[in-house]
């Protein structure tokens, strides 16, 4: 089975992709193209589907920009004393050959692109760090590389979907405290006290807030399509050991 990705008309002439699980060699619960180093899978494995990823984003592993995330606001700069896997959420370049990627299960991949300053950007966008600011401060890191905001393009992959999201009122109070406003982000819930949360709107009013006139959704849910993707929560919900981790990736 070929690889699938899905691409962002929000990003014009620009070599990107929301990786699906489809064409991977992982089997079992990781079943598909797992690229998640952290995962239990066999490294080996894993290893063999990040090539594969390379190379139909038209380079090899070296040119794989990868994250230690860890949901925060940190973002990184690559440039010549660019080390492996650092901590960081989000990442900027200005550099042709560098493939940056980011690895989600639910949370939101966002990708940037400024095609006049040809400079491009990727951040892990789940609620921490949406709320922490990484998606604010990943364009603020493509500034300082020279982009301009009403330059950038930005579009959020697959993504949990609102139906899918069900919060307790303690996770609500979280973002309401922080600004009564994002009380639009939630709807009542089924049951007594839980609520569903809208990621997806709450990472595009960021974008908007950001100035960043060009940004859309793609409008996939991970935890509806299996087939297509991996997902925390639905792992969470089975009882599952682990979970495979998606690729998001962007070059210039």
């Amino acid at each position: 089975m070929t690889l699938k990705r899905i691409g962002s008309p929000n990003l014009p002439n620009i070599n990107h992709g929301f990786y699906t699980r489809l064409g991977g060699a992982s089997s079992g619960i990781f079943s598909g193209l797992n690229c998640g180093i952290g995962s239990s899978d066999q490294r080996e494995i894993v290893e063999i589907n990040r090539a594969r990823v390379a190379e139909d984003m038209g380079g090899n592993t070296s040119n794989l920009i990868a994250l230690h995330q860890f949901h925060s606001a940190q973002v990184v700069t690559v440039d010549d004393t660019f080390a492996d896997r650092p901590h960081a959420d989000g990442v900027v370049s200005n550099r042709k050959g560098d493939i940056l990627t980011i690895l989600t299960a639910d949370c939101q991949p966002v990708l940037f692109h400024d095609p006049d300053a040809d400079v491009i950007g990727a951040c892990h966008a789940g609620w921490k760090g949406a709320l922490a600011g990484v998606i604010g401060a990943t364009v603020e890191a493509m500034i300082a590389l020279g982009a301009k905001r009403e330059n950038i393009n930005a579009a959020i992959g697959p993504c949990i979907s609102q139906s899918a999201y069900e919060v307790g009122a303690e996770f609500r109070d979280q973002f309401v405290s922080h600004d009564p406003t994002f009380e639009t982000f939630f709807i009542e819930g089924a049951q007594k006290e839980k609520f569903q949360f809208d990621l997806p709107a709450f990472g595009l009013r960021t974008l908007r807030n950001e100035r960043i006139k060009r940004a859309h959704w793609i409008h996939e849910c991970t935890y509806s399509n299996e087939e297509y993707y991996y997902s925390y929560r639905r792992t969470t919900h089975r009882g599952e050991a682990d979970y495979g981790r998606l690729i998001s990736c962007i070059t210039l």
